[in-house]
């Protein structure tokens, strides 16, 4: 178990342009020496020549400050972490409305994000998008957050007997996110007010979507190989796997690797413990695989699931864990 009084964390942060022509994500983190709290910011940016590169740096920025502003007093902002993370998001989006709305070569530009906000064993996010936050307990990958894509939506109706395997697979839209900041609302968000508890030997891993490259299984095996091993190595790692892929689309890749530990402890070895009973089911440990193709497109109303849906409907996963 982990004490809470005397929790530390190793975090690391890493990113690759892989294929791409620029950088378009963005990743930031800070995990003060001592004071049992950290957060880290996420974003990948879409839009191309539109500015995508600038939209991450932007939703990152503000995010990121909004949160570094708060920490000051971990209780309070614990205690109004729903409220403050939407507010950071809120402000993030309407900043980059606003950069869009003085440079015109800016309109279309957008950036996924995902903030996990860490309290001692406890931790929170929020996220838009389908940069996945995991948690790797046990041998096992869980993905915590919600998957705003279609590739998400084609894989349910595909379990509910709804849509064809194949058909899914191969489906247009399938690489498309349907919730991104635009500057004009955030049409659905995940925010996870109620916290997941962390166990001993537990590795939280916030990425973008370049990571998923490499195939879940794959990305469990490293984590479990190098499961002691420092927060930058773990991370050094993966980036070493995306690389030897040589996958000739591969996607800016970013993430930051977070290992909660008590320093008390003498053996660091993870002790047994059940996974976190979530809100929402851990995806299928093989799921069918992205198309990677091209660049991916803002698709707002894109499933059936929730085409009646208002423009700016949200979703929370605060169902106690």
């Amino acid at each position: 178990m982990l004490h809470s009084a005397e929790i530390e964390y190793d975090a690391a942060t890493a990113i690759s342009q892989g294929r791409r022509e620029r950088q378009e994500d963005a990743v930031a983190a800070d995990f003060p020496a001592g004071t049992g709290t950290g957060f880290a910011v996420l974003a990948d940016g879409m839009g191309g020549h539109a500015a995508g590169d600038i939209a991450s740096r932007i939703v990152v920025t503000e995010v990121f400050s909004e949160l570094k502003l708060q920490a000051g007093d971990p209780a309070a902002l614990e205690q109004a972490i729903g409220a403050v993370l939407q507010q950071a998001a809120n402000g993030a989006d309407a900043c980059l409305g606003e950069y869009a709305s003085h440079q015109p070569q800016a309109r279309g530009m957008g950036a996924t994000l995902l903030a996990p906000v860490l309290f001692c064993d406890r931790l929170y996010w929020i996220s838009a998008g389908d940069s996945p936050l995991y948690l790797f307990r046990e041998g096992r990958l869980i993905r915590l957050n919600a998957d705003h894509s279609m590739a998400s939506e084609l894989d349910g109706l595909v379990a509910e007997g709804r849509m064809d395997a194949a058909e899914a697979a191969s489906h247009p839209d399938r690489h498309c996110v349907t919730s991104v900041l635009t500057g004009a609302g955030i049409p659905r968000i995940d925010c996870r007010s109620v916290p997941v508890r962390l166990q001993a030997g537990d590795i939280v891993l916030a990425a973008s979507d370049g990571l998923q490259f490499l195939p879940e299984a794959e990305i469990a095996a490293v984590l479990a190989a190098e499961r002691l091993s420092p927060s930058a190595r773990i991370g050094a790692v993966l980036m070493q796997r995306l690389e030897a892929l040589d996958a000739p689309e591969q996607d800016n890749a970013a993430l930051c690797v977070i290992k909660p530990f008590d320093p008390r402890a003498r053996h660091p070895e993870p002790a047994p413990a059940p996974a976190p009973d979530l809100a929402q089911p851990a995806p299928p440990q093989t799921p069918a695989p992205r198309s990677r193709g091209g660049r991916r497109v803002v698709t707002l109303l894109a499933s059936a699931t929730w085409r009646a849906a208002p423009a700016a409907s949200q979703t929370k996963t605060d169902a106690p864990v």
